[in-house]
């Protein structure tokens, strides 16, 4: 059940049309490029993480602070 919904982005996908999807994304870039891809997608997702959380951090502090001085 967990396999399924990590995958549910995928739709009705089977295991053919995902290997002709990474075959594609082989012959378009080429072995050498998919870590350097890879990598650079890496880093942006993690540069998102960092400010969604920074955000939600801000939110949540001027949330005390607004209950702090309410009170």
């Amino acid at each position: 059940m967990v396999i399924t919904n990590v995958f549910l982005f995928l739709g009705g996908l089977g295991g053919t049309e995902v290997l002709l999807i990474l075959l594609a994304i082989l012959l378009l870039f080429g072995a050498k490029r998919i870590p350097e891809l890879a990598k650079g997608l890496g880093r942006g997702i993690r540069e998102f993480k960092d400010a969604t959380k920074e955000i939600k951090n801000d939110i949540e502090t001027s949330v005390k602070d607004d209950n702090s001085t309410t009170k």
